[in-house]
């Protein structure tokens, strides 16, 4: 006898729970936003609690167009998202809980204005709409954001109310995507328009900081080099991280000079490290499309004398949607003068393995997603000793991204990843602080 219509409903919700398990729900939220009052450490920075709800449209249609699947695949993908840009972005504690179908609540006990916190709903938008591949095609996401900030002792009911309520009013103005609870006007600050001829002025000023973020061996220890993170300090606004600033620069076409200014700024800064430290650089996908985009790239690190052996480029798979096979030549006019690709993001949302098989690439960067659970869950374990299995086949080596524990340090060098970064050893840093870092660890190795 088949399946019952509602026992097939229970059972596909189930699913998708079962794959999103590892994201609470709005239970899990009273109890941190009652944590975060409680605090004595975060009363002093006078943060606030900040939510935003999220909610996808057309996901029903894509249920039906694309298959169960490819919805459930959309949702875990966004949901990676927006974990991905919370941690990039907020400098204060968060937590991403579901709310039921395609939606999400993120909450942060931040410490910034209610520009600011509008600001990282567009940017997050933004991210979220983003292409999605799937089987059958790419999937085209139109979210829409309810944005609190909440009033002081306010209860969760009631952000969830206001919310909720400003969410139903954003998708019944046709073209609005972020509406402030309780109906409240968009907060005066920096119109896009504004924040578009802001970065220009800072880039052309060098006011975009690049900041360092150490990697190191998982055999010994050793310091092995640093990715180039980029920071915006904007004068009103405050801390704007990588993801929200070239989005900014996107919708100002000016991804290219952006890209090539950190470009330029790291591997200034790098030239002076010490020893054979490596320095890694992030490709967007403007940069693959842009036909000078090699010769101006190897301009720039003959013009700044750091050794192209000790360059690697980090590419996400984000950026090879476009053209694959544009994207495989560029690689290999790079890895022909001596510098080293690496897939960046690796298990984050959907993994294309073509990739693997036309791309020259020498390391894969596992999304920090893929490390979360390797300590308590056998079947995380299984997936990472599967993925270094491959890539030890394919001549890859394995860079561990989202290190924080010491029992995830461990499980990583047990099952043979050759690199690791994250908040465990060390922080991004200033292009000062690297350097006497490595100078430390240089006089360190040589008394040894």
């Amino acid at each position: 006898m088949g399946a019952k219509p509602h026992d097939k409903v229970h059972s596909h919700s189930k699913a998708i729970a079962d794959r999103l398990s590892g994201i609470p729900g709005l239970d899990a939220v009273h109890d941190r936003v009652a944590a975060w009052r409680e605090d004595p450490l975060l009363m002093p920075h006078r943060a606030h609690v900040h939510a935003m709800l999220l909610s996808l449209r057309r996901l029903d249609a894509i249920n039906m167009a694309y298959g169960a699947a490819a919805g459930d695949g959309a949702l875990e993908e966004v949901a990676a998202r927006i974990g991905h840009f919370a941690e990039e972005e907020l400098d204060g504690p968060w937590l991403l809980a579901r709310a039921g179908g395609g939606s999400f609540l993120l909450i942060a006990n931040e410490a910034c204005s209610r520009e600011r916190w509008q600001l990282v709903a567009d940017q997050l938008a933004d991210m979220i709409s983003r292409p999605i591949p799937v089987t059958a095609g790419v999937l085209r996401l139109s979210p829409r954001i309810a944005l609190v900030r909440a009033l002081a002792q306010e209860s969760v009911e009631s952000m969830l109310d206001r919310l909720g309520h400003a969410l139903g009013e954003a998708h019944e103005q046709h073209g609005a995507r972020l509406a402030w609870a309780d109906g409240e006007v968009t907060p005066p600050g920096r119109s896009a328009q504004q924040l578009e001829a802001d970065l220009l002025v800072a880039i052309d000023r060098d006011q975009i900081e690049v900041l360092f973020q150490p990697q190191f061996n998982l055999a010994d220890d050793r310091l092995t080099g640093a990715e180039a993170l980029a920071r915006w300090n904007h004068p009103e606004l405050g801390r704007i991280g990588a993801a929200a600033l070239f989005a900014i620069a996107e919708r100002a076409d000016h991804t290219g000079p952006l890209s090539r200014h950190i470009a330029r700024k790291a591997l200034w800064a790098a030239r002076e490290w010490p020893g054979a430290l490596r320095l890694s650089v992030n490709v967007t996908p403007t940069d693959l499309a842009f036909s000078s985009y090699t010769r101006q790239m190897l301009d720039l690190v003959r013009e700044s004398g750091f050794p192209p052996r000790r360059l690697t480029l980090e590419v996400t798979e984000q950026a090879l949607i476009g053209d694959v096979g544009l994207a495989a030549q560029t690689m290999a006019e790079f890895s022909a003068q001596g510098i080293r690709v690496a897939l960046d993001d690796f298990g984050a949302g959907f993994c294309n393995f073509r990739y693997l098989k036309v791309l020259p690439i020498h390391y894969l960067k596992l999304d920090r997603s893929m490390i979360d659970g390797i300590t308590t869950d056998r079947r995380d374990v299984a997936v990472l000793r599967a993925i270094v299995a491959m890539a030890r086949a394919l001549d890859l080596e394995v860079i561990a991204e989202g290190i924080e524990e010491d029992g995830q340090r461990e499980v990583a060098a047990r099952e043979g990843c050759a690199y690791f970064q994250g908040f465990l050893r060390a922080q991004p840093m200033s292009a000062a602080m690297f350097a006497e870092l490595a100078r430390g660890e240089t006089e360190e190795h040589r008394a040894a």
